[in-house]
């Protein structure tokens, strides 16, 4: 373990990505707790150019973008942490259990994810934000989370097939262990570097598509996202006034942040993936 933390951190990919989200963090978790002003506060007129009163501008409504951009900064990471625990939860349960189980189970659980690849997310995705009366930003994390899962399932599933026929799946099974304690105590435990690697990639895809949403009015309700941001930008026509401060910020922490978590992961498979590791 200690081996394997000193090759993470030796990773520039990871290192570097580490701190450049640990930055985005920081502006989104902590900023709003310092800061004495509402996202929705009006300090100036229609698309005010940066000022000493404000020092990113104002937006179409006369409010504060760094103030908004700090607060939709936290709100973007809170859907995509969601996004990510649910579709990495959601994946990893059916993926264990139709490899582990085999059979008829395993191709039950594996047509429906088949199926479910098929259809494009973002039509379901667009669907159920339509369906739904209340839009917080956990709900729609869910949201997300529910229709990302398919991909991590079958990688997941793959990888508990080869496990569950290793010597000590076979010991802990004459051993007495329910197909609960098997899967939880002698199969996740040595994918747990992929499951982390594999809520990354969910971690960056919920960001993502929260402002993909956003930005077809179907983002979270009564407060301020990053996509949220960009729809009010793009509706009032932000890029053809030359109000690059309402579009360019959001769109800035949006890369960076999904760049980051990229990097992170990429940091991370250098390690763990011994035909990428460095000698």
């Amino acid at each position: 373990m200690g081996e394997t933390l000193v090759l993470v951190l030796r990773s520039r990919r990871f290192m570097i990505g580490a701190i450049l989200f640990l930055a985005v963090l920081c502006f989104g978790v902590i900023g709003p707790r310092v800061t004495d002003r509402n996202p929705f506060q009006m300090v100036g007129g229609l698309f005010n150019p940066p000022s000493e009163k404000a020092i990113l501008g104002t937006d179409n409504l006369g409010r504060d973008v760094f103030t908004q951009l700090m607060y939709g900064t936290g709100t973007s990471l809170l859907i995509g942490f969601v996004a990510g625990v649910v579709a990495t939860g959601i994946g990893v349960t059916i993926g264990a259990v139709a490899g582990f189980k085999g059979g008829f189970v395993d191709e039950l659980l594996m047509g429906i994810t088949n199926v479910l690849i098929t259809i494009p997310a973002i039509v379901v995705l667009i669907l159920l934000s339509i369906a739904i009366k209340s839009r917080s930003a956990v709900v729609m994390g869910v949201i997300i989370g529910i229709t990302s899962w398919p991909w991590t399932a079958r990688a997941v599933r793959a990888q508990t097939s080869s496990l569950k026929t290793r010597e000590h799946v076979d010991l802990a099974r004459i051993s007495g262990y329910t197909t609960v304690e098997l899967i939880v105590k002698e199969i996740l435990p040595y994918m747990f570097s992929y499951i982390f690697m594999a809520f990354i990639l969910q971690f960056s895809a919920g960001i993502t598509n929260e402002a993909t949403l956003s930005m077809l009015g179907l983002g979270p309700y009564q407060t301020v996202s990053l996509g949220v941001m960009l729809h009010w930008a793009l509706l009032w026509e932000a890029v053809r006034t030359g109000a690059w401060w309402a579009f360019l910020p959001p769109v800035v922490f949006l890369a960076v942040a999904s760049f980051s978590l990229m990097l992170i992961n990429a940091g991370l498979d250098e390690v763990f993936n011994p035909r990428l590791r460095k000698s």
